[in-house]
């Protein structure tokens, strides 16, 4: 699980890189930068859920 989280870190990263080059092209689809958002912020949070159950439940 642990392999599966830093893949989709790298991805996330790899995302970031080419929103920031699209929003800096005047002639981008605004579209296309909305969706590759909305895969980052899905991206995000499937690394946070995997992340969570990676942690061990403490006794309370």
């Amino acid at each position: 699980m642990s392999q599966r989280v830093i893949e989709l870190k790298l991805e996330h990263r790899d995302l970031d890189a080419a929103i920031e080059r699209l929003q800096l092209d005047a002639e981008t689809d605004e579209l296309t930068i909305k969706r590759l958002k909305k895969r980052r912020l899905q991206l995000k949070d499937c690394i946070a859920k995997l992340e969570s159950a990676l942690i061990p439940d403490e006794p309370a």
